[in-house]
């Protein structure tokens, strides 16, 4: 009592001090005081108490409202980050920066589950166009990985049903090259047109129509396309019968196919880097198109030509002497189809002008053995593939000479060749060699000499890989002795009996018998399948080095045999049959 006596108390304190409301936010930090505990430290009034406010201003304190210039002067450090802006501002580079994590990283497939967006872009190259088209609507990243597969995309193969479609997907690939339409819808310059101003750097084009679909492509806008296109190196096209003429010119065209093609009153390709070139007539007798000009010209415009391909009824021996004489010394694949009115003599021609031929399709021609002969005696190191399809002139023997003078042969047609009722020989004008030169021969309408109906037919080739003998009614008896054969082709051979069949290919592994009776079909699924033949006889002896005394064979030699064949070592690739 007597301390608290001794404190003297200021007039001040005893005064009653009047209530005032002061201010709502705090006036160290500028927060609000409602439930709010200052952690800014007062100002110094003390020795110690000035030390321990130095200390609490070295330390970072949070920013004041409004006040940021304060925090920089009094020199605490700021985080590299700019300070956050207004919250629509941020909330929108939120948004951006996450789709851009989404495309650069990981996509969303569902479920919440992510994968990188590489994996998505690999998955859609794999897709059909609309595939592509119908993801690209499932969310924001799957519409930029479709983006990017538009961007990348090479080569696009489509069924369009018209050029609205087209017209919307081309132009999301700038990159485009290659194009393969199956059209649904007729085709004219609008199309064209279209494919033009989309695809600036388009190399190949491939259009081929639907049964219902019409190619009203006219010459001149094909030459228009052509002219335009200085990129564009092969060109397939199909159902050209609107073209009327054809004027080509084009240096960087290297494969031009045309089908359908029908009175061309003007046939002219001046392409002289062409290596390819198909064209293919109709089977119509009012096609007026001048194959013999046609050929004369390839020469001069085309001096590079290595595969010709020519199909036109009208083919004939003064359209063959006119290609030869252009000078084609690099041909290497020559395939004349249905001209039944070249024979022996364009063969020769043939032989004369080209000394490399590799692949030789004369199907539907009216050669005979004799002219097989000549192509035997002059490609026996060159020619590997051999079509004598509908060749009715031809016979068994001309087959197997063939065969076994050309040790490089791989593929082998004589489709329909071997019919049991042959069409006698039609009179008609024909060129002879004599003594290197070329003279006109005329020859009277004689009926040709029937060959027997029936005829037997033995093939051993080594390197044989596929060979065709479909409609071949006239073989009774077939010998095929190929080890490497893996494509057999006996459609339609109604007079194969079975007891003379015979066929010992190890690597069979299609044949093709639809048309052929049931016995047939028994034998040949027994052979090649092996169902019910019996084991293979193992010989338990041999002969002695000069064949004079016959020999047991030594145990261990059949146990070795044996094994082999426990774990393959002779076993049967297996092999299809087909009916259909």
């Amino acid at each position: 009592m007597a301390s608290d006596s001794s404190v003297p108390v200021p007039a001040a304190a005893a005064q009653p001090v009047p209530k005032r409301r002061g201010s709502y936010n705090c006036g160290r930090c500028g927060l609000p005081k409602k439930g709010h505990v200052c952690s800014v430290p007062g100002p110094a009034k003390g020795g110690d108490e000035g030390a321990g406010g130095g200390a609490a201003a070295g330390e970072l304190k949070p920013r004041r409202a409004l006040h940021f210039d304060d925090v920089v002067a009094e020199g605490v450090v700021v985080a590299a980050t700019p300070p956050p802006g207004p919250p629509e501002k941020k909330a929108r580079v939120e948004v951006v920066v996450d789709d851009e994590e989404v495309w650069e990283g990981l996509v969303e497939v569902g479920a919440g589950r992510r994968v990188p967006g590489e994996v998505v872009v690999e998955v859609m190259r794999r897709l059909a166009p609309r595939g592509v088209a119908a993801s690209a609507a499932v969310s924001r990243g799957w519409r930029e990985c479709a983006r990017r597969v538009w961007r990348a995309a090479e080569e696009i193969r489509l069924r369009a049903a018209g050029v609205r479609p087209l017209g919307a997907l081309l132009p999301r690939c700038p990159a485009l090259a290659r194009l393969v339409l199956h059209m649904d819808s007729d085709v004219d310059a609008t199309m064209l047109a279209c494919i033009a101003f989309s695809c600036p750097n388009l190399q190949s084009l491939d259009i081929s129509m639907a049964n219902s679909a019409v190619n009203r492509m006219t010459g001149d806008e094909l030459i228009r396309f052509v002219s335009e296109k200085r990129f564009l190196s092969v060109l397939k096209l199909d159902s050209c019968g609107s073209l009327g003429f054809l004027n080509i010119s084009s240096s960087s065209l290297s494969t031009l196919w045309l089908s359908g093609l029908c009175s061309l009153t003007k046939a002219v390709i001046n392409c002289p880097n062409l290596n390819e070139l198909s064209l293919d007539f109709p089977k119509q007798n009012s096609d007026s198109t001048d194959l013999i000009a046609l050929m004369d010209s390839l020469g001069r415009t085309c001096p590079n030509l290595r595969n010709l391909h020519i199909s036109s009824i009208h083919l004939c021996n003064e359209a063959v002497f006119a290609l030869g004489s252009a000078n084609l010394r690099g041909l290497c694949m020559l395939s004349l189809v249905l001209g039944s009115k070249i024979t022996d003599a364009a063969v020769a021609s043939i032989v004369r002008s080209y000394a490399s031929l590799e692949l030789l399709d004369l199907s539907g021609s009216s050669i005979t053995d004799n002219g097989l002969g000549m192509i035997c005696k002059a490609f026996s190191r060159t020619l590997t593939r051999l079509l004598l399809a509908l060749c009715t002139y031809i016979t068994s023997c001309g087959i197997q000479a063939a065969t076994a003078q050309l040790p490089l042969l791989r593929l082998m047609d004589c489709g329909k060749s071997l019919c049991a009722n042959p069409q006698p020989e039609a009179g008609r004008s024909y060129f002879g060699d004599l003594t290197g030169g070329i003279r006109f021969c005329s020859k009277l309408a004689t009926q040709k000499e029937q060959h027997p109906n029936y005829q037997k037919l033995i093939i051993k080739h080594t390197n044989l890989k596929k060979l065709s003998l479909w409609g071949c009614s006239a073989i009774d008896a077939l010998y095929v002795n190929c080890p490497g054969l893996v494509d057999l082709n006996l459609n339609s051979c109604t007079n194969l009996h079975p007891e003379r069949l015979l066929i010992q290919c190890l690597n069979l592994k299609d044949v093709h018998v639809s048309g052929c009776h049931d016995m047939l079909i028994g034998a040949i699924r027994n052979q090649v399948l092996n169902e019910f033949a019996a084991a293979e006889p193992r010989l338990p002896c041999k002969r002695l080095a000069d064949g004079s005394k016959r020999v047991q064979v030594p145990h261990f030699m059949l146990e070795q045999q044996l094994e082999n064949e426990k774990w393959g070592g002779s076993r049967r690739s297996q092999c299809t049959v087909h009916l259909t």
